[in-house]
């Protein structure tokens, strides 16, 4: 895929030149901000000046950044505390982060995450789309019946370890305690069809690696609860969405867009149509409606904070139908009934 792993190398390039002459953690971090925050920017600009629906650069480019960063000599002569900050930054600012400003004075502020490319052992070529449509709505001004709505994007990790670190709540907390969003809508790549996923359980039961190759060793007969820091993720079993399903399935194109309400829990044994989350709170999780996997968690950890810090704030996950590596017709007419349906869920705050 050279057109792709090479498309930011200009950045790439840059971020070598300054860390090899970067002597101390000081020179580092800075290299980190500059450029971290720099290929996200350049991602974005290559993405929309394109417009080839291709989110997989930026994942690339920040792999390459991150071995540019692990292998310089001044990196190995730092504390391990130290090493471990640089990277964490460089994860946080690449993936959007210093760039979600809400400056357009519009009437409504919506954020929204996808996930990187993920399960490359099977497709090495493969797009995420709901990355793509999140660098496809970044920064987008949503014109509906007569208000406007500003969409700020940010972009996930597929790996445990980032979970279980705490980057969804270092992302996502600040928006929650300070009000200043009206909407949180996590995305990723799921089924045949969009899935608004009801319930989002706390555990983990899919036994599908990550990026990295890590097993959690969770399956169905041993669903885990994930960590924050270094104590176990503390919820209910079950969360509820608070988007405006009926609104969101009005969002129309290609694909079907379902309220899935299916669960999986120690004592049913097998999937069913949960009623409602009273009827599911008291029982042991295995999988919510949007799995065991880490779009799963990524919904429950956004709607448990919601219910700590916002908790009239509406938020929820949607997945994406899925796809095969990359698929750039399939990609535009998935980007385009998102949108529909994020605009009709918008319409209806």
């Amino acid at each position: 895929m050279p057109s792709v792993v090479g498309r930011l190398s200009t950045r790439v390039n840059l971020f070598k030149k300054q860390v090899q002459q970067s002597g101390d953690y000081p020179a580092l971090y800075q290299a980190v901000l500059r450029h971290g925050q720099g290929v996200w920017l350049d991602a974005k600009k290559s993405f929309t000046d394109l417009a080839d629906y291709d989110d997989r650069p930026l994942y690339w480019s920040r792999l390459q950044m991150s071995k540019v960063l692990r292998s310089s000599k001044a990196f190995a002569t730092l504390q391990q505390a130290n090493q471990q900050q640089l990277l964490w930054t460089l994860e946080l600012v690449s993936r959007g982060q210093m760039d979600v400003k809400f400056d357009k004075k519009t009437d409504k502020k919506i954020l929204i995450t996808g996930f990187d490319p993920f399960f490359l052992n099977r497709n090495i070529d493969q797009s995420n789309p709901s990355g793509v449509v999140a660098l496809s709505l970044d920064d987008v001004v949503l014109d509906i019946a007569g208000k406007t709505a500003e969409v700020e994007v940010l972009i996930v990790p597929v790996r445990f370890a980032d979970f279980d670190q705490g980057m969804i709540e270092e992302l996502l907390t600040p928006y929650m305690v300070d009000k200043s969003v009206d909407m949180v809508i996590t995305v990723s790549m799921g089924r045949d069809n969009f899935d608004l996923e009801r319930y989002p359980a706390l555990r983990r039961s899919s036994k599908a690696p990550d990026n990295v190759n890590v097993f959690t060793g969770a399956d169905i007969d041993n669903p885990l609860v994930p960590k924050l820091n270094n104590d176990d993720l503390d919820g209910p079993e079950f969360v509820e969405f608070s988007l405006p399903i009926e609104a969101m399935q009005n969002g129309l194109g290609k694909y079907k867009v379902n309220d899935n309400r299916k669960v999986r829990t120690v004592q049913s044994k097998k999937m069913f149509a949960a009623r409602s989350l009273v009827s599911i709170v008291n029982e042991t999780s295995v999988s919510g409606s949007g799995g065991g996997y880490l779009s799963n968690e990524v919904s429950y950890r956004s709607i448990l904070l919601r219910n700590e810090y916002n908790p009239l704030l509406p938020v929820g996950h949607i997945h994406t139908p899925r796809i095969k590596a990359f698929d750039q017709r399939a990609l535009i007419a998935i980007v385009k009934q998102a949108k529909n349906i994020i605009t009709e869920g918008v319409k209806a705050l």
